[in-house]
């Protein structure tokens, strides 16, 4: 399912759809810096074959990066980093048990050979930040983007400052 008109650069795919509520931030990075992408559910373990297919055929239908949410187990991104150029990002999906500690293990502790840059546990909007950075390493508004994204968290916080001081010295 693509989300824009024009061709995906980054595939957004996680294990399950219900998923998709920690994935979601991931989407909406890639929505407000206007990156073509695509949402997939895409099973290691229920559509291996789907899984297959879509690691060894992304570069050729365009794809530049990959992001892979997962839960559990987890071996959706290390599968699909394992079928891929392309670089993947991780996102340990948080479930019921263990609080997505398993995710995360499973997924950062991937072969030497075999990279996938790992974010934190429901870390889907740095995942999003991080896909746009790849693509802004050699897209100019995409890096602009960045920067004034950059800007941003930089204001916010000397607003945020200036409160703080302005309530310290009122007390």
């Amino acid at each position: 399912m693509s989300n824009t008109s024009a061709a995906p650069l980054v595939g957004v795919i996680m294990g399950s759809d219900s998923d998709f509520s920690v994935m979601a931030d991931a989407v909406q990075v890639l929505r407000e810096f206007g990156i073509p992408h695509e949402v997939e559910v895409v099973s290691a373990h229920r559509t291996p074959d789907k899984m297959v297919s879509y690691s060894r055929e992304a570069a050729a239908r365009g794809l530049r990066v990959i992001i892979a949410g997962a839960g559990g187990a987890a071996h959706l991104p290390g599968m699909v980093a394992s079928m891929t150029t392309l670089p993947v990002v991780g996102v340990p999906v948080p479930l019921a048990k263990l609080d997505g500690l398993d995710s995360l293990l499973s997924i950062v502790q991937m072969p030497g050979g075999i990279p996938v840059a790992t974010v934190s546990i429901g870390g889907a909007k740095n995942a999003g930040l991080l896909a746009a950075r790849i693509l802004g390493a050699s897209d100019p508004v995409i890096a602009q983007r960045l920067a004034e994204y950059a800007q941003q968290l930089t204001d916010i916080v000397e607003t945020k400052n200036a409160a703080l001081q302005a309530r310290i010295a009122s007390e």
